[in-house]
């Protein structure tokens, strides 16, 4: 293609690129879209393609261009077009390209001059581009034609502002020079969008078709009607060029002997044309990358100082190297067994915030699951009388007893003792899981050798179950124990070493049970808080909602919030049961229920009131909960209705004085036994399981390490973690890379200053038609009655500063001067900008003073160009 400039960003911006790529990153440096604004028929196309380097837009007189084209360049090592509107096809003749603009143009707005703001989306593929988006609009009209809406002039208006309000794009705004450019529409909405004329360039075109003697210096000079980064002037192809096949590279050269040749341009000849316009536009999008650069470098620095620190152990890394082995092997064990001890006992640092892991889930299944599930299997009422008053007829044969026999007593206790075994032995198998839970958890930093993670979790889970044998032997000897002797002389027993006769007794054991029944807490003692949501509130009374319970001894209360100053209502416990409630099936809330034992509403006129938690572990903690303050669960419907109809027989007055003894005296004893074994469960498996582990891991694990495996099998990396570590290697280089090439960056290139801001009051007034001596800025300059002449330099400096780089070099005439260093463009390519030439001797010698007038040239007597 035929921007050479272009090209030569094409390997900084792919160096950019290589180094993000390298480190699995984009580098979006989003560069700048170019929007080309002007009338009809100002040359705005060609100035597209002179940039593109392609001949593939469509050419004629009037309005050509009918709809906005958004063209998309691509970097690729190979060259097509496509449309987003037929994208399975690629387009390699270009002149198919022109062809599929226009039916395409034709389809939307039809063949007599309608427009429309739906975009042509064209993308161009080329080893040639970088990756830009060039926007082509249509031409500024205010008389319709054709198939023209009658606000034609608005329409295009507000199309061209869509476009060009974007802070990231450059403007062109392209006038010909056969225009006055004081009128210029396209120069008036760059201003509307961009005040401060930082994005706009103004572009001059068909220098080549004014009149004879007239000229377009003053403008091209920034004198006349000045903008902040001035005007370049170019010469498109003619509608004969067009169509007689003219090559670009043939405009191109015939542009640069045109501005050569010309009297008036080529003291500036290297500051015009499509090659300047090329590389004022290609800095620009060197300042844009340069600008992204610091942005840049601060993300790519901080990523290399998070890696720092893990890559410091890996620089001098030998993976086959035994010693190194060895002291990984201990470590990694001694630090299992710290964080072991650490989830089992608790402690500061690195908490779970979330839920409830190691030791703490253990305490729960010793102090509210455990009691929770003894609870559940004491009170059997119905089957346990019937139970004592077999036992006391069997006992007595055939005769009829006098007295209450202590052998039906110590039955039926003996029974009730056997009976704890299944809750025991659950809480054990309870204890083992949340035990083989935390070693999973804490082997979980031993992945990056698998083997060893293996043979770890493999070796403590099998002494694990090896305690747990012992450990359930032991629970079991604890029970057998229990039911090995009787110790009816216990303190805490209401036997009849506390009573003298069988009244006595009777009385003293109703008298016993009623206050253990009533002593369930100390009176007022707070048991729980936490937030539960109420579940079967209609939708008309409010729905479910959530509120904050508090369940003490003698009553459950909930209020508003937390704060517990709104009291919502106090539901005494006297009579009330719990009972289990099935999830509902769009809920993930957990859900049970309490009720009163007596058939009446508990709250307002709902008979039972049905509280959600989260988490069925919640449930289960409440449930343990409101045990300690006395309300103990439901028992199966089922069962008392078997019990019912089993209990048919009648007792008489002296066998139930019997079994009521016989039931207080066992629920007395069944309770000191609870009590022992609720104490006891917690401290056997804590000295027997979890304290045993602990020892076996902190002095034993090692030796069973080196026995099952060797070091070198054990401390064989994993894949994962191999390539983890040549991932984070590379990285850390490509990081450094990437940094580097920055730095190269931002030495190799230079930004281009952005001109110091002119006085451009001009665009502001819409009434003027052509610039008035008063405007512009050296007419005071003239001599009285002469009128501004265009061609010809102006006597003076410049009463406003110019743009650096332009104005600043027309202060004073050119001297002849050797020709100039080459531009960046001058790499032996025969279109590149053309190196300095002498210029023509000074009309006015250096030593003259400013504002002196001198002699015009012999010429004829030029006409206004406006």
């Amino acid at each position: 293609m035929g921007n050479r400039g272009m090209e030569e960003l094409i390997p900084l911006v792919n160096k950019l690129q290589d180094a993000f790529s390298s480190i699995g990153q984009s580098c979006h440096l989003d560069l700048p879209q170019i929007a080309v604004v002007g009338g009809q028929s100002a040359g705005k196309s060609s100035v597209l393609e002179n940039f593109v380097g392609r001949d593939f837009l469509p050419r004629g007189s009037g309005i050509v261009t009918r709809r906005p084209l958004i063209l998309q360049l691509i970097f690729s090592k190979t060259e097509y077009a496509e449309f987003l509107h037929c994208k399975s096809k690629k387009f390699t003749d270009f002149d198919e390209v022109r062809q599929e603009i226009e039916a395409e143009t034709d389809r939307v707005t039809g063949t007599n001059k309608g427009i429309s703001p739906m975009p042509i989306n064209l993308r161009v593929y080329s080893p040639h581009v970088l990756n830009l988006t060039l926007i082509d609009l249509p031409g500024i009209t205010k008389v319709p034609v054709g198939d023209q809406p009658a606000d034609i002039e608005y329409q295009i208006k507000d199309m061209i502002l869509q476009f060009i309000s974007r802070e990231s794009s450059l403007i062109l705004a392209v006038t010909p020079a056969n225009m006055d450019l004081a009128n210029s529409d396209a120069l008036k909405l760059a201003k509307e969008v961009d005040p401060q004329g930082l994005r706009t360039i103004g572009v001059i075109t068909k220098l080549d078709l004014m009149d004879e003697g007239t000229d377009a210096r003053d403008i091209l000079e920034n004198k006349l009607l000045p903008l902040r980064r001035g005007y370049i002037g170019v010469v498109n192809r003619s509608q004969k060029d067009i169509e007689g096949k003219k090559d670009i590279r043939a405009a191109l050269a015939a542009e640069r002997k045109f501005f050569l040749s010309h009297p008036a341009y080529r003291h500036m000849a290297d500051r015009m044309g499509t090659p300047h316009l090329q590389k004022i536009l290609n800095q620009q999008l060197t300042n844009h990358i340069r600008e992204l650069l610091p942005t840049l470098r601060s993300k790519l620095q901080s990523q290399l100082l998070s890696l720092e620190k893990e890559v410091e152990e890996y620089k001098n890394f030998r993976p086959d190297d035994p010693t190194r082995k060895t002291k990984a092997l201990l470590q990694m064990v001694q630090q299992f067994g710290v964080d072991f001890e650490k989830r089992i006992e608790g402690s500061g640092d690195q908490v779970d915030t979330l839920e409830l892991s190691g030791g703490a889930r253990i305490n729960r299944i010793f102090h509210e699951r455990f009691p929770f599930e003894l609870v559940k299997m004491e009170f059997d009422e119905k089957d346990l009388r019937r139970e004592i008053s077999y036992a006391i007829k069997n006992i007595h044969g055939v005769r009829t007893g006098l007295f209450t026999p202590d052998l039906a007593f110590e039955a039926i206790v003996k029974k009730q003792v056997v009976k704890l075994k299944e809750p025991c032995l659950k809480c054990v198998d309870l204890v083992i899981q949340e035990l083989i839970n935390t070693v999973r958890q804490c082997t979980s930093k031993l992945s990056s050798y698998p083997r060893l993670r293996e043979e770890t979790e493999r070796i403590v889970t099998t002494y694990i179950r090896e305690r747990e044998g012992r450990t359930k032997d032991q629970i079991l000897l604890l029970i057998d124990i229990e039911q090995s002797y009787i110790n009816t002389n216990h303190e805490d027993f209401i036997g009849f070493a506390n009573c003298y006769y069988t009244e006595q007794l009777v009385t003293g054991a109703q008298q016993r049970s009623t206050q253990l029944n009533k002593k369930r807490a100390i009176p007022n003692q707070v048991i729980r808080r936490g937030w539960l949501t109420i579940n079967n509130i209609s939708l008309m009374k409010g729905g479910s909602k959530e509120y904050w319970f508090v369940l003490t001894a003698e009553s459950l209360s909930w209020y508003k919030d937390d704060e517990e100053k709104e009291k919502k209502y106090m539901l005494p416990l006297d009579n009330l049961k719990i009972r289990d409630v099935e999830k509902g099936f769009m809920s993930n809330k957990h859900v049970f229920a309490i009720f009163n034992t007596e058939q009446r509403n508990v709250y307002k006129d709902l008979r039972q009131i049905e509280l959600a938690c989260d988490s069925q572990e919640d449930v289960d903690s409440w449930k343990a909960s409101f045990l300690r303050a006395g309300v103990y669960p439901e028992k199966d419907q089922a069962e008392n209705e078997d019990g019912a109809q089993e209990n048919t027989f009648s007792m008489d007055p002296q066998l139930e004085r019997q079994v009521e003894t016989i039931r207080n005296l066992v629920d007395s004893y069944v309770a000191i036994i609870n009590k022992s074994i609720r104490d006891l469960m917690p401290k056997t498996i804590m000295h027997l399981m979890i304290n045993n582990t602990k020892a076996f891991i902190h002095h034993e694990l090692l030796a069973y390490l080196y026995s099952s495996a060797d070091q070198s099998s054990l401390m064989e990396e994993s894949a994962d973690q191999a390539q983890r570590r040549d991932d984070m290697l590379r990285m850390y280089h490509a990081l450094k890379e990437a940094l580097n090439i920055i730095g190269d960056i931002s030495t190799s290139t230079v930004s281009t200053p952005v001109p110091p801001p002119v006085d451009d009051t001009w665009l502001q007034s819409s009434s003027s038609h052509s610039p008035t001596p008063q405007r512009r800025p050296v007419s005071s300059m003239h001599p009285p009655g002469r009128p501004p002449a265009v061609r010809g330099p102006t006597p003076g400096p410049p009463l406003i500063p110019m743009p650096v780089g332009t104005a600043a070099s027309f202060t004073a005439p050119p001297i002849p001067s050797r020709p100039g260093p080459q531009s960046v463009f001058a790499n032996n390519d025969p279109f590149s900008a053309p190196p300095q030439i002498p210029s023509r001797p000074a009309r006015i010698p250096p030593g003259i003073p400013p504002g002196v007038p001198r002699r015009p040239p012999p010429s004829a007597p030029a006409r206004p160009f406006f």
